[in-house]
């Protein structure tokens, strides 16, 4: 299997011997209250607006705060930057702020600066995720300490957003250095402040005494946050294993119980709200002669594919494969109105023939997961006679080219930004952006109906019917879902949520 070929290659008997060897004490960067993690995925922009990496909003919840917060137990909606809410009429949402607010920059927070954040990415088109408040219609100040935001049409996940991925910026201080310094170290008013960012191989954090006492993330525990960015798995492996990070996450499962072996180290799982999957260029934009614009291949494609041995024995620790777009506890995600498409490679054949590939053809995969999963996706197409040449990249390079509409077909995930609704998921990649490689009106029209109703009943309607005709014309493979996997220090109390939020301002050493 390629799993173990990629652990030889490693030389993991060798690094946990040299990790119980020549690791740094574990207890030397408990005394020096920095909490030292390594991460692959490396922010382009630590400005929250601008990048949809996944590592992007978990710093983004350590530095800054949005007007509402979501318990990550519940999932209720609590106060943060605002202490009440109401509707107003059916588009119309009034916020009470909290007084008594610093920034980092010791700048007071005021109704101000919601509404220049709000008003401000709505006219910017280098935002990187517009459909994250796209429903949004801008916000007005009622006075210092009352805002008013308005929506385009209904929007029942209005508050969901607001809580996980619209933090507030600071008016002053980012018209006064302007937006590019800005966002090279910006500000907000989270519980930890950021104090440098190393292009893209380092961000260090400081936690922020200012921070005001009643907000449910509460005071951080820890000082200080190293943050090294690095380019491989290895290399991060590495770094956990030798002693210089102290918080690793997502990792090959196959060296998980090893790492538990390790006496200063802990691993650990939990599955996630991200979704992984394989996308086709149904729309052509690779050309018009791609035979992924025919229905039957991507339908072959479908069942060539063992995704339940996939998730079982690559993903694992629970790993499911969820039979539409979306997490299975999404609001409006239907599995029951997806088309199965079980194993059945000799079916695959069949259809190839049908759509005039009775030989197969060559293609490419581009690609950002662990190299043994697009192994065992390439292989499982040469069986029925697909050649996929893999594009393994980095997540930034990947996003780059789907954007760019060069991907034949990409394999990636998607984490919802940890909305628990499907309008975190289907209009990102169904309702024409740049992400967009089907094309398919109806699917956009339904999924944006599925989104501007308040009637529950008509938004699972809506969203029943495009989930319906997306697995139909196999725009879309849902792969798996994902098990996050964890390596941290024995000295570290750290706690996984089902959200892919890792929250360090509620971590603390043993």
């Amino acid at each position: 299997m390629r799993g173990t070929q990629l652990l030889k290659g490693l030389g993991l008997g060798g690094l946990l011997l040299a990790a119980a060897l020549t690791a740094t004490p574990a207890h030397a960067q408990k005394a020096a209250d920095t909490l030292r993690i390594t991460w692959r995925d490396a922010i382009p922009n630590v400005n929250p607006y601008y990048n949809q990496l996944r590592t992007g909003l978990v710093l983004a919840h350590q530095t800054f705060d949005g007007l509402v917060y979501r318990d990550p137990e519940t999932f209720a909606i609590k106060p943060l930057l605002a202490t009440s809410w109401k509707y107003i009429d059916d588009t119309t949402l009034e916020f009470q702020l909290r007084k008594g607010v610093k920034f980092h920059d010791g700048s007071p927070f005021t109704a101000d600066d919601v509404v220049y954040t709000f008003n401000s990415i709505l006219t910017d088109k280098q935002v990187s995720v517009p459909s994250n408040f796209i429903w949004m219609a801008g916000a007005e100040k009622v006075d210092e300490y009352t805002v008013r935001v308005k929506l385009k049409r209904v929007f029942p996940a209005a508050l969901e957003y607001l809580a996980m991925v619209l933090p507030i910026m600071p008016q002053a201080y980012r018209e006064k250095v302007g937006h590019d310094a800005y966002d090279k170290k910006p500000v907000g008013a989270g519980p930890y402040m950021i104090t440098k960012v190393d292009g893209v191989s380092q961000i260090n954090l400081e936690r922020f005494d200012g921070y005001y006492a009643d907000s449910p993330k509460g005071r951080p525990a820890i000082k200080n946050i190293s943050i090294h960015e690095v380019a491989d798995a290895t290399t991060e492996l590495n770094e956990l294993l030798g002693g210089r990070a102290d918080w690793i996450w997502n990792f090959t499962p196959d060296v998980f119980d090893n790492i538990n072996r390790v006496p200063t180290l802990q691993a650990m799982r939990a599955e996630s709200m991200r979704v992984g999957y394989i996308q086709f260029d149904a729309a052509g934009r690779t050309g018009k002669d791609n035979p992924l614009t025919k229905q039957k291949v991507r339908q072959a494609i479908s069942y060539a594919i063992d995704r339940q041995t996939f998730a079982k024995q690559l993903v694992q620790g629970g790993s499911r494969v969820p039979d539409a777009l979306c997490f299975p506890t999404q609001f409006g995600c239907d599995g029951a109105a997806a088309v199965k498409y079980d194993y059945d490679p000799a079916k695959a054949k069949k259809l190839l023939a049908e759509a005039g590939y009775p030989n197969g053809f060559d293609t490419e995969l581009v690609s950002y997961v662990l190299p043994q999963w697009n192994g065992a996706v390439q292989n499982y197409l040469k069986a029925v006679g697909i050649n996929a040449r893999i594009s393994q990249l980095q997540v930034g390079a990947v996003v780059k080219r789907n954007l760019e509409g060069t991907s034949p077909m990409n394999m990636g995930s998607w984490g919802s930004y940890s909305i628990n609704d499907v309008s975190a998921f289907l209009p990102f990649f169904l309702t024409g952006s740049a992400s967009d490689y089907s094309h398919d009106e109806k699917v956009k029209t339904l999924i944006e109906q599925g989104g501007s109703s308040t009637n529950p009943d008509e938004r699972r309607k809506f969203y029943s019917e495009a989930i319906h005709i997306i697995s139909e014309q196999a725009y879309f493979l849902p792969m798996n879902t994902y098990v996050n996997t964890y390596g941290i220090s024995r000295t570290l109390n750290f706690k996984p949520y089902p959200d892919e939020l890792p929250r360090f301002y509620l971590s603390s050493w043993k």
